[in-house]
């Protein structure tokens, strides 16, 4: 099992009491549950801001959820890049191709626990298409998607229905965004 702040005893009981602490001032609220099994992919949106990433981590905390996702490299450099593992991430280089959905599809075949965090859109920033890694990593891996949300507007971050890929890839991202129509992110670019 790889050491992260979800694992370490002492550690993750204070930011679970900090995560609760922390929603009750700011007012935030969570809705729906995560998958109970041992492996799936969750996305992630729409991610809109930084403050994405500190809500997640807290609400990982406070429904005990030890996971793993995915960030950009260029966050991984120098003194954050233990910081950041320790966090959870695993840095993804995206100037090239490095097999990140065959290597991950392999990591879900070689845990017995493993579950991924990915922001669908692949960045902060308003696009018009997701990138569809996560979807490939899910279906090649044989494991369903939770599809979480940040819904900046009524103060909840959650969990809608879990779905699992068909093959269908056109079809299946239809309905798997249907769940963020009328969620609003903290930037409404």
């Amino acid at each position: 099992m790889r050491r992260s702040v979800f694992n370490t005893p002492v550690i993750s009981h204070f930011f679970t009491a900090l995560s609760w602490t922390a929603f009750k001032l700011m007012g935030w609220s969570i809705e729906g549950r995560p998958p109970d099994i041992d492996k799936f992919v969750v996305i992630g949106a729409p991610h809109t801001s930084n403050w994405d990433f500190p809500l997640a981590l807290a609400t990982a905390f406070l429904l005990r959820l030890d996971f793993t996702w995915l960030g950009k490299d260029s966050i991984f450099t120098g003194p954050l890049n233990p910081l950041m593992r320790w966090l959870g991430g695993l840095p993804i280089d995206r100037s090239k191709s490095s097999n990140v959905v065959q290597s991950t599809i392999d990591a879900f075949n070689n845990h017995d626990h493993l579950i991924i965090a990915i922001a669908p859109e692949g960045t902060r920033s308003k696009v018009k298409k997701w990138k569809r890694g996560f979807y490939h990593i899910a279906y090649g891996a044989g494991v369903p998607i939770g599809r979480g949300f940040f819904d900046y507007e009524q103060k909840v971050i959650g969990f809608g229905p879990t779905f699992t890929p068909t093959g269908n890839v056109e079809k299946d991202m239809i309905e798997i965004q249907a769940l963020y129509k009328g969620i609003k992110g903290r930037r409404q670019t």
